[in-house]
Formats: C-alpha cells, sequence, structure tokens
C-alpha cells in the first residue's frame, strides 16, 4: 500500500484534504467516496515528491515536543516486538496531527516497499534531522533496534525539556525588559514633556541634566518610528551578513573567546557535541563515523572546523581525549572523564556521564544568567528613574531659591 495525498468537497461543499492508505489511485478514490466525499485530486506523495523536484509540504520540520512523543511511541511498540510497518501505521493512527499523519503513512509506504527504516526518514530530512537518522541505522545494522530506539526517545525527550527549561528561563527577562523599556519611553513620551513645560514657561534656564533629558524625550517622541526603521535594518543587516560564511566564522570565533559569553558559548556547543557521541556510540556507530555526526550538530562554525580536525586525528590513531584537548574549548573535567573512560575501555558510560554533566553545567550557566539578569534590570531601572527625578526635582530646587 502507498500514501495517497488528496483534495475532496464534502457534501456541504467543503474542501478537505489529507492523505489515506490505498493500493492504487482509483482504490483511493473509492475510499474517498465511501467516506461520502467528492475527490478532486488524488496524488501519491513519492510521486508529488518526484514531479516537484523537491519535497513538498509533507517534509517540513516538526518541532521537538512532536518528535519526542512519536519517538517514545514508536520505541514502545518496537520493543513490544510489533513489526515495523504496524509500529508506524499505528503512531500515524495516534497522531492528531494531517500533516505528521500523512508523513507517517509516507514513510510505512516506503517500508512497504522495502526499505529500511533510517532509508525511509531520509525522505524527511527536517523531521528526522542526520542525528536521529544515523542512530536508527545503527539500531537496525546491530538487530537491536528496540534498544536504540529507547535510548533515542530519551535523548529526545531529554532535549525537548532542556529546550523547555532554556525557554522558561527566559520568559521573565524578556517580560522585564519589555515592562522597562515601555515604561521608560512612556515617561518620556507623555511625562516628562508636560512637567518640564512649566518651568520652560516661565523663563529660567534649566540645568543641564534637564536639557539633556528634554532633548532626550524630544527625540524619542519625535523619532521613535526612525530608531524602530533602523533597527530593523541592522537586523536584516546582521543576518545578511551572518549568512557570508567568512563573517560567520569570525563571528564564531569571537564568541568562544568573549569574556563571560565565551563561558555560555562553549558549554552548550560541547554539551551538544558531547550528548550526541554518547548517543551515537552508545548505539553502535564507529567512533569517527560518530564525530563527524556529532561535529555537525555543533551549531558554531569556528568549532565545528576544530572538531573535523579531531576527527582527522583520530582516524589517523590520536586518543579522544587527547585530539579534544587540542581544539583547546573543552573543560578539563570533561577531557579527563573521557580519558579515564578510554583506559578502562568504558567509553560509551563516561561519554553519558560526561554528556549529562555537561547538560546540568548548562542549565546551572543559564540559571545564573538568568538570576544576575533580575538584579542588574531593577539597577537599570532605578537609576534611569533617579535620573528622571532628579532632572524634573532640579528646576524646582533653582526655582526655590530665586524665589527665597
Amino acid at each position: 500500500m502507498a500514501a495517497y495525498e488528496y483534495l475532496a468537497l464534502s457534501s456541504a461543499g467543503e474542501k478537505k484534504t489529507g492523505s489515506l492508505e490505498a493500493d492504487s489511485a482509483r482504490q483511493a478514490r473509492q475510499l474517498l467516496r465511501d467516506r461520502k466525499l467528492a475527490p478532486i485530486d488524488v496524488t501519491r506523495a513519492a510521486d508529488k515528491d518526484r514531479s516537484s523536484g523537491q519535497l513538498h509540504w509533507l517534509s517540513r520540520s516538526i518541532n521537538a515536543k512532536n518528535r519526542a512523543m512519536i519517538t517514545r511511541q514508536m520505541a514502545t511498540l518496537v520493543q513490544a516486538g510489533l513489526p515495523l510497518e504496524e509500529v508506524i501505521g499505528a503512531v500515524a493512527e495516534q497522531c492528531e496531527d494531517g500533516k505528521i499523519r500523512s508523513m507517517l503513512l509516507a514513510i510505512r509506504s516506503k517500508i512497504l516497499e522495502g526499505h529500511s527504516l533510517a532509508q525511509s526518514l531520509k525522505a524527511f530530512p527536517r523531521a528526522f534531522p542526520h542525528l536521529y537518522r544515523a542512530t536508527v541505522a545503527a539500531g537496525e545494522h546491530s538487530g537491536h533496534l528496540d534498544l536504540v530506539m529507547n535510548q533515542l526517545a530519551d535523548y529526545t525527550e531529554n532535549a525537548q525539556d532542556f529546550r523547555q527549561k532554556v525557554h522558561m528561563a527566559m520568559v521573565y527577562p524578556v517580560i522585564l525588559l519589555t515592562l522597562a523599556i515601555a515604561i521608560i519611553w512612556g515617561l518620556m513620551v507623555y511625562v516628562v514633556p508636560d512637567v518640564i513645560a512649566v518651568f520652560v514657561d516661565t523663563g529660567q534656564g534649566l540645568p543641564p541634566l534637564t536639557a539633556a533629558l528634554v532633548a532626550f524625550s524630544d527625540f524619542i517622541a519625535g523619532y521613535s518610528w526612525l530608531l524602530l526603521i533602523v533597527l530593523f535594518l541592522v537586523i536584516i543587516a546582521v543576518r545578511g551578513l551572518l549568512q557570508l560564511p567568512k563573517v560567520r566564522l569570525l563571528v564564531d570565533q569571537w564568541l568562544l573567546h568573549l569574556p563571560f559569553i565565551r563561558k555560555f558559548s562553549r558549554g552548550f556547543n560541547t554539551a551538544r557535541y558531547t550528548s550526541t557521541l554518547s548517543i551515537l556510540s552508545s548505539s553502535g556507530v564507529a567512533l569517527v563515523d560518530g564525530m563527524k555526526i556529532a561535529g555537525d550538530v555543533v551549531s558554531n562554525k569556528h568549532l565545528q572546523q576544530q572538531l573535523a580536525m579531531a576527527t582527522q586525528k583520530v582516524s589517523e590513531g590520536t586518543s579522544l581525549h587527547k585530539a579534544l584537548t587540542e581544539t583547546g574549548y573543552f573543560p578539563p573535567i570533561m577531557l579527563h572523564m573521557i580519558a579515564s573512560g578510554e583506559s578502562s575501555g568504558k567509553l560509551d558510560n563516561m561519554l553519558e556521564r560526561t554528556a549529562k554533566q555537561q547538560e546540568q553545567d548548562l542549565q546551572n550557566l543559564i540559571s545564573l544568567m538568568v538570576g544576575l539578569f533580575e538584579p542588574f534590570m531593577l539597577i537599570f531601572m532605578g537609576v534611569t528613574v533617579l535620573l528622571i527625578v532628579l532632572a524634573i526635582l532640579l528646576p524646582i530646587l533653582s526655582l526655590n531659591q530665586l524665589v527665597g
């Protein structure tokens, strides 16, 4: 059976789209008629891909939460001993998202045609990245797909949990920053001009701080739209420059050496690398192949280059911990743990422990940054409000002295 996409009309004249499995397009049309739908267009998913010359809408990326859920369901059913095509079919039936269901049915069709699960997933690279497919392939080759799928499900769920923690940690700082900007903007545009106008009408000269505040207030009130346009253009320009390989390489190298930021940049990238290498190594992927895949997962281009050199050295006979030491970006405790794992023959276990420790260190670092951001914003708001109050009080004090 193959997966077919359809466009049909209901009895009420509403357009319906979706996917179903059938032995032929003719049978697919008949199934639609049995559902009291009038078929307009019925196209096999694979044919649609080939005719368009590129992946169609089914190939769009799915979010980490759905990927984690799908992986856990597949792992459970594979471990229960169900045939692979039944596993995919059952997961598709459970899925409420029509686009993801269509994707799973297309994968099931490829499996029924004789392709392996990893080969079938390759048709949807944005939904199932290289790491995911390589791990599945390793499980199929080793004959332990059930164990590997469980490991992959754990990894995917942990990655999703970590991503959620980061997002939740950033919610409060973003809200606080937005409110701070809104309050300052409101004071400068609506409060300060009316208060200062009272003193301007008296004809007395304004203190330098007050005059500067008035000038800044006039600028904000008159050119807020210009600032927004400039900010928008700057963002577009920066994103465009970062698309240039040389610029991206220089920026990534700079991030790895910039004080304070380098701790976060190095921690994030080394944690991702060790986590990926850990799951690949424990799934039976050769160390050199795992290093190549893990290096591609790292987002920092400069570190990618250093890891590619490390992979080359390992393929030539250098130990893993020595090759990573020469990059200069991995923390000493991680390197010592990897060296211990190599000497004891328990590299897989040590990589897993190292990955967990790195992720915990990164979470602690993010928590520290968020914790520092709150008092920083309070100090910033306090100093700003203090300056505004002083700028308003200085003319009052000057007026009192003149009256006295």
